[in-house]
């Protein structure tokens, strides 16, 4: 009844069905991964940004300190004078609106003399033309206290920017500390500081960066039971067509034996 299974047709589909179920376990699993990544960069965000704040200059103690990803997002304090002089501003970046501007980076002279760090002030709109300089609103002078959030530095390696020469004046694509340091011929502390609050609070600053966002957990969990379920219902579907074709078979052999019935009388 079911040879032909044997056929080449049914061969071709059930080798298909075979090299389908392996595929789309593997493809479960890489979406199981990928929200396992999601919980696990969510739990380590919520830890860091609940955690008590310290010093940064605790966390980044010398220039090209390459801040750790469990480092990353911990809330820091930082307590100096900015230096306007090398202030600039990074290209391409969007606020929580999507909308494209800057962000305005300028750096601070800690204190307790320990070095500088770059303090990321937060986003601002385009001005007239993509060649000029942003309205960007003055830094604080005197001494401030900073509260904000430690990163690590931005990398064409890592970020996927192409290094682009001829840039406008004061015009980056990256906060990159060896970048800013060459430029300036100052020496600065690793990673960057995103800024969240200062005292005393400024009159007008940029558009400050909101928290990541670490209660979306994404689709990847139901793309994953999708992936598996779907694996399920290769064989099952298989099945059906090989039931429906067999009855079919059946129905188209019988049909000749009831027409060479004689026709009674």
């Amino acid at each position: 009844m079911y040879r032909f299974l044997l056929t080449r047709q049914w061969l071709i589909t059930m080798l298909i069905a075979l090299l389908l179920i392996p595929a789309t376990i593997k493809l479960g699993f890489w979406q199981l991964h990928r929200h396992e990544a999601r919980v696990a960069r969510n739990e380590l965000i919520g830890k860091a940004l609940t955690a008590a704040p310290v010093p940064f200059d605790t966390l980044s103690p010398t220039p090209g300190f390459a801040v750790p990803k469990d480092l990353t997002w911990r809330t820091v304090t930082a307590t100096g004078q900015y230096d306007v002089a090398h202030e600039f501003v990074v290209r391409k970046r969007t606020d929580s609106n999507g909308t494209i501007g800057y962000f305005v980076v300028t750096p601070l002279t800690l204190s307790d003399g320990k070095g500088t760090v770059l303090i990321n002030r937060g986003w601002v709109a385009s001005g007239t033309g993509a060649t000029q300089y942003p309205p960007v609103p003055a830094a604080p002078t005197g001494e401030v206290s900073l509260t904000g959030r430690l990163r690590a530095e931005e990398t064409y390696g890592a970020s996927g920017i192409k290094d682009r020469s001829g840039l406008p004046d004061r015009q980056f694509n990256l906060i990159n500390t060896d970048e800013q340091a060459k430029e300036s011929g100052t020496p600065l502390l690793g990673g960057y500081l995103e800024l969240a609050a200062t005292t005393p609070a400024p009159a007008d600053q940029p558009e400050l960066i909101p928290e990541p966002n670490h209660s979306d957990i994404g689709p990847h969990m139901a793309y994953a039971i999708q992936w598996w379920l779907f694996t399920a219902m290769i064989p099952v579907g298989v099945w059906i067509l090989a039931r429906r074709e067999a009855k079919d078979r059946a129905k188209q052999a019988a049909e000749p034996e009831t027409a060479a019935e004689p026709v009674p009388a």
